[in-house]
Order: structure tokens, then C-alpha cells, then sequence
């Protein structure tokens, strides 16, 4: 195959990729929650004079999803639509350099297209990380390609050539400001190189090293300023998740990891749910894999494409490391995920086009249905009841049906201002305009406990409470319900109800009340 024929072949996988996510766009099945409203607040407040370093409220997941959606903002002002087109070009760029890799890798343009093709066309856990925008996961899939070419050049090299190194050292940094998930891509990357280049290439290490420094400066200078925070981040996972979220003992993040994860990673189960795609299908695929991954460990023992396959093999190792022994490994939902598929096509298209070499119309066919599981899985996700969403608790998917009737019922009852939970607060904030403010200080858990970090942007905090009144809303939590209808009533305030969809207003409340005065937990 000539590479004019690769690169046209290729910019049609491009184009079925984009027809995809604007299928999904089009067909408005993809849900806005409170995590991508503050990815789209941060690029307002960005193009009005901020200048964030990390998503609100916590010391890491680098800005730059924010700063890329503002240039965007900047040019046709703030939507939804503009934050997944960032997403959305983000994943193309993706596509094309999974090509592009496998392509300089194995010198075989058909498994190259065909790993683009799997990636174009993938399990419903990547197309939803690849659609909505929840800070950075689009940004360490772009860098960790970038950083795989790099790093391929400098091993197949001789290690001289430190501009090389320095090029991987801004990019590694750049994506460690972005997302600390970007350690799966350079872990295998470090050993790799070392193995290769021994300590010969000591100069290329350090020139690495000082550009990982520039790259990821935003993070250093944020240290230098907040007392380390960023670094405590790292060193207490307890300090960078929800803090009243459960930490799962080892053995139960192993469970996790094969019974949660491996599924919804292969596309056989629902990210937000423990419900199949399909009880029939499922097994089936998930036996398809298990025997692309002993392919992938036979070509590994045989140093295929000269120890590309024990590289990617050693991206698995570390994703299922950082997994099982840290506290994130205590959310299997999928988004920590993401940057296995890279493995995962890689394995696969190199098994189909070997077994193409034997059976072509087996390996056709094979291709077809595993295509066609994968948008089954998605059109399933799309018609289900919750739509293609990141909020895996179900009492919490309210979906968008009901938020511009909320937001003008607020607007036109003197609910301007008030009191929430953070999955409805910032939302709502984006989709008016920041003309609703609602301080997230009311629980989102059945516990009635309240994360104090859910108010992660203090002016919004300064502004309720400087408001003459205020209101109340929840979100089909009946037990808060009447938790403040108690409240209010023992400290003799009188109010409406309203209920609108999912939502709940108390509004025209005859005195201001502060949550703390209903429960001393808030």
C-alpha cells in the first residue's frame, strides 16, 4: 500500500469519526453534569481575566481543557457544543496518531488502519470520555501519542540527539500538569529508553528532566505559592478524591478492576450501571479478547516489532499497578481507563490482520461484528433511561430535560440565589449564564453529610451569601426534603414548593434561613 492510498484511507476512518460524535451531538443524548459546567465555567472566568492553574476546588488536573474550550468561547461564544468540539477534535487528533504509531511500529499500513478503525469506532466507555469534557482525559490521550513518538524515535536511535529528549521532556510535563493518569504512558516510556540506551544516554536523561521542569511549571509554580499543595495531592490520594467516598481494600479493587473495570472497558457493560449491553453478546466479546490478549503475549514473548509489544504490555502492567494500589482505584466507572485502549487496538488489529493472513473472510467478518457490538453498546447507553452520562449514581442522572425550565422558574421567582448540592449548582450556573447562583452546601448522599470542597469557587460562595433571599433546591432526595421542610418550619419560615421534573424548589421563603441553621452538618 503506497502511503498516498494510507493517508486517504486514513482521513476516511478521520471522517467516520466525526460523523459519530456528530450523530451523537445532533441526536442531544450526551448529558451535561456539574464536572464539564465548571470546565466551561473556567474558560468564561478565563476569557474575563482569570487564570486558573487547576480545576476548581482541588490542587491538580492541570487548566488546559479550560484554556483550549476559552479559545473556543472566544471565537463563538459559551455553549455545550463548543466544550465537546474541543473534546471531539481532541479525539481525531487521537485517531490519526494511533495510525500514525502503529503504522512507524510495525511498517504494515493495514494494521495500522485497522487500529485506527477500532479506535474510531470504540466501547462505549471511550466514546463517552471522548465526548463530554471532565478536564483533561482527551488532553493525556493527545499527550501520551505525542509522547509515544517521541519516545519511539529516541529507541530507535542512538540517544544523541537531545533535542529529542527534549521534546519528550515538555511533553511528558505538560501532560503531568494536565492529568497525573499521563504515568501510564510514561512509566513504560522511562523503562524503555533505559533499557535501550543503558546509561549512555545520560545527557539525553538529564535534558529530559529540565524540560519535564518547563513543561510542567504551572505546577511547580502553584507549589511554590499554596505551600505545596499540588505534592501533598500526590503524596495523600485522601486529599485529591471525594473525601467521603470509600476507600476499598486491595482485594476489592482487584474485583473491581476484573468484574467493573475489564467489562466496561471491552464495552460489555454500561459505564454508569453494572447493567450488560447485552447478557447474550457479552461473553462472547469478552472470550474474543481474552484470546487477542494471549496472541498479544505470544507475539510479546517473541519480541514483535522489536519491543513494541512488551512496551505496550508494560502500559498494561502500569494502569493495573497505579489501579490496584492507590486510592482512585476505588472508582472502576471507567475514565481512569481511557488510555488502555491504546493497547487494546494495537492487540486486536494485530490479531485480525494475522488471522486475515489465513482466513480472510473470517477476519472480515470478525472486524464487522465487533464494529457492530461497539455501536450497539453505544445506541444502547444513548436509549437508555439515564443517556450517555458520567454520573454513575442513578439517584443523581437528572439529565438536562428539565434544567432551562428550572433555571426560569428561578429566574422569575426570585431564586437567583441559593442553596444546592454541587451536581446541580454548577450546572446550573453555566447553562444561565452565571445569572443563577446556587451555593453547593446541601448533600448529594443519602448520609446527609456535606463535602466542604464542593464549593469550589468562593465568589459564587460570597455572592449567596450576600443575597437578601434565598432558595432552596434538591433533586429527588426525599429524606432532604423533609429535612428542610422540618427546618424551616421549626424556625417558623413560611414557603412554596415546587416541583419541576427532577428538581425541587422552596421558594419565597418569608426569612432568610442558612443551612446550617436546619442541620449543623452543612
Amino acid at each position: 500500500m503506497s502511503k498516498k492510498v494510507f493517508w486517504l484511507a486514513l482521513s476516511g476512518i478521520l471522517l467516520l469519526a466525526l460523523s459519530l460524535k456528530m450523530a451523537l451531538l445532533w441526536a442531544d443524548v450526551v448529558v451535561l453534569d456539574a464536572d464539564e459546567a465548571i470546565v466551561g465555567l473556567m474558560a468564561r472566568h478565563i476569557l474575563q481575566g482569570e487564570r486558573p492553574v487547576f480545576f476548581y476546588g482541588q490542587a491538580y488536573m492541570g487548566s488546559l481543557d479550560a484554556w483550549l474550550v476559552a479559545g473556543l468561547f472566544a471565537l463563538f461564544g459559551p455553549s455545550v457544543w463548543a466544550i465537546r468540539a474541543v473534546q471531539s477534535a481532541l479525539f481525531l487528533a487521537h485517531v490519526a496518531l494511533t495510525g500514525v504509531l502503529v503504522y512507524r511500529w510495525s511498517d504494515d499500513a493495514k494494521t495500522a488502519l485497522l487500529s485506527a478503525l477500532l479506535m474510531a469506532v470504540p466501547p462505549l466507555v471511550l466514546t463517552l470520555y471522548t465526548t463530554v469534557s471532565l478536564g483533561g482525559y482527551g488532553e493525556t490521550l493527545l499527550f501520551g501519542d505525542l509522547a509515544l513518538l517521541a519516545g519511539g524515535k529516541l529507541a530507535r536511535g542512538d540517544g544523541s540527539d537531545l533535542k529529542k529528549w527534549v521534546v519528550l521532556g515538555l511533553l511528558a510535563g505538560l501532560g503531568f500538569w494536565t492529568l497525573g493518569l499521563i504515568a501510564v504512558y510514561l512509566v513504560p516510556i522511562g523503562v524503555w529508553l533505559l533499557w535501550r540506551h543503558r546509561l549512555r544516554a545520560w545527557r539525553g536523561y538529564l535534558a529530559a528532566l529540565a524540560a519535564f521542569v518547563i513543561g510542567s511549571g504551572a505546577w511547580w509554580v502553584y507549589n511554590f505559592q499554596h505551600g505545596w499543595q499540588a505534592a501533598l495531592a500526590l503524596y495523600n490520594p485522601a486529599d485529591a478524591v471525594d473525601p467521603m467516598a470509600p476507600v476499598l481494600p486491595v482485594q476489592a479493587r482487584i474485583l473491581g478492576l476484573l468484574l467493573i473495570g475489564l467489562p466496561g472497558l471491552l464495552g460489555a457493560r454500561l459505564p454508569w450501571s453494572i447493567e450488560w449491553v447485552s447478557i447474550w453478546a457479552a461473553p462472547v466479546v469478552i472470550a474474543f479478547y481474552a484470546a487477542v490478549g494471549l496472541f498479544a503475549l505470544g507475539q510479546a514473548r517473541r519480541n514483535a516489532w522489536r519491543g513494541v509489544y512488551r512496551f505496550l504490555w508494560g502500559m498494561v502492567s502500569a494502569f493495573a499497578a497505579l489501579f490496584v494500589f492507590s486510592r482512585f482505584g476505588s472508582d472502576p466507572t471507567g475514565r481512569y481507563f481511557v488510555p488502555m485502549y491504546v493497547p487494546l487496538v494495537v492487540f486486536t488489529a494485530s490479531a485480525l490482520v494475522a488471522l486475515g493472513r489465513r482466513s480472510r473472510p473470517a477476519a472480515i467478518a470478525l472486524v464487522a461484528l465487533l464494529l457492530a457490538f461497539n455501536l450497539w453498546g453505544t445506541w444502547r447507553g444513548a436509549n437508555s433511561a439515564a443517556k450517555l452520562t458520567t454520573q454513575y449514581n442513578p439517584q443523581l442522572q437528572y439529565g438536562n430535560e428539565y434544567d432551562d425550565a428550572l433555571i426560569s422558574f428561578l429566574k422569575e421567582h426570585g431564586g437567583a440565589r441559593g442553596y444546592t448540592h454541587y451536581w446541580i449548582a454548577f450546572k446550573v450556573a453555566f447553562l444561565s449564564g452565571e445569572e443563577v447562583i446556587l451555593g453547593a452546601h446541601l448533600p448529594n448522599k443519602a448520609s446527609g453529610n456535606v463535602n466542604k470542597g464542593d464549593n469550589r469557587y468562593r465568589p459564587y460562595v460570597d455572592l449567596v451569601a450576600a443575597a437578601g433571599r434565598v432558595v432552596y433546591v434538591t433533586g429527588r432526595q426525599p429524606e432532604l426534603d423533609a429535612l428542610l421542610r422540618s427546618g424551616f418550619e421549626r424556625r417558623g419560615v413560611a414557603y412554596r414548593e415546587r416541583e419541576i421534573g427532577p428538581y425541587r424548589v422552596f421558594y419565597d421563603l418569608s426569612a432568610r434561613i442558612e443551612p446550617h441553621e436546619i442541620d449543623a452538618r452543612w
